[in-house]
């Protein structure tokens, strides 16, 4: 199988470094080998944070070139646009229709971007847009809107449902497991929502 690359980008807080271990404990369970790493110099302020997961028969290196990501998977629609050099050519958008305004605008020390909705239409006509914070309330927590997001990105993915599910398991497990519920039900959601 040749390597397929994946890019979770968002900011901060925004659980993309759990669904990233997810994507990757998926792909061990399915035998492939995995590769992931990991930016996020000022997540904890709001900044950008990204994560690359490489899995294949064989891969050799953690980082993802520009312009060589099978997936790209924005958690906001504005971080969608900042990091659209790294999608391939005949990569696909998985995007959370979600727009969170960056410190430098809403401090005003930077402009907002002008024409937002034109220029994401234009970058990306064919986007698998989901609403997962939406999905993720009405689940009765905001917080489970990365399953949402994993869900749907399971849809894009060559693995078994059954896998997604058995590294869903073993990322609730100890003190996490009573969360283990909700989260799943938040996953089937973001994976129903995608297959639409």
């Amino acid at each position: 199988m040749k390597t397929v690359n994946v890019s979770l980008v968002g900011v901060g807080g925004q659980g993309i470094l759990l669904t990233a271990n997810m994507l990757a404990r998926t792909a061990t369970i399915a035998g492939m080998d995995v590769k992931k790493s990991e930016i996020h110099g000022m997540a904890q302020r709001g900044g950008s944070v990204i994560s690359s997961v490489r899995f294949g028969t064989e891969v050799f290196s953690p980082i993802i070139p520009e312009g060589q990501s099978d997936i790209l998977v924005a958690f906001d629609r504005l971080e969608a646009l900042r990091w659209k050099h790294f999608l391939a050519k005949d990569g696909k958008v998985l995007m959370n229709n979600v727009d969170l305004v960056p410190v430098t605008v809403s401090s005003g020390l930077q402009q907002p971007v002008t024409d937002f909705e034109a220029r994401l239409a234009k970058a990306f006509p064919t986007a698998v847009v989901v609403d997962a914070q939406k999905i993720a309330e009405e689940v009765g927590n905001a917080r489970t809107m990365n399953m949402v997001v994993a869900g749907a990105l399971s849809a894009l993915t060559p693995f078994k449902e059954s896998q997604w599910l058995q590294a869903l398991e073993e990322s609730f497990t100890g003190p996490k497991a009573k969360l283990l519920d909700l989260n799943r039900k938040a996953f089937e959601l973001g994976r129903a929502a995608a297959a639409k």
